[in-house]
């Protein structure tokens, strides 16, 4: 069984591709979305909605840095502090080029942070990039599960 991809983003045009760009790749992974960094947390957690989810946690989150509730920020930061999360990869997927929110985001330990093209095809190819090196390319941490590809 393949971990999924957590895709937490709150704009409804950024869902649109970024899922667009995740079926192209044709990655066999599940996307769980959700569209606020409370509904993230819950998430992995597993409380509230997602209480009774399968144990385990996703291949990467790809985290939207402005969002409702708790900020992507917060959500990083509510991650790294987790004996149980810290190990999960989190990109940062944001409109943002602020250098600070750059800086806070790799002094909180982002693995990457990625800022979302304006025009359409660079946004699918980064998007793409994005889902095939984190939820296939990448060697997870010592200790964890080496998911494999269905079929492989």
């Amino acid at each position: 069984m393949l971990k999924p991809i957590l895709l937490v983003e709150d704009d409804p045009r950024d869902l649109e591709l970024t899922l667009l760009a995740l079926e192209r790749t044709q990655l066999a992974n599940d996307v769980v979305v959700v569209r606020d960094g409370a509904q993230a947390l819950e998430y992995l957690q597993r409380e509230g909605d997602f209480a009774h989810r399968e144990p385990g946690n996703p291949a990467v989150i790809l985290l939207d840095l402005k969002l409702p509730k708790v900020n992507g920020l917060e959500v990083l930061q509510a991650v790294r502090a987790s004996q149980e999360l810290h190990s999960i990869p989190v990109v940062m997927l944001t409109s943002s080029q602020e250098e600070s929110d750059v800086m806070r985001s790799y002094s909180l330990g982002v693995n990457a942070y990625v800022v979302k093209p304006v025009e359409f095809k660079q946004f699918i190819a980064a998007i793409a990039d994005l889902g095939i090196f984190w939820a296939v390319l990448n060697e997870p941490p010592p200790g964890s599960i080496k998911t494999t590809r269905r079929g492989t």
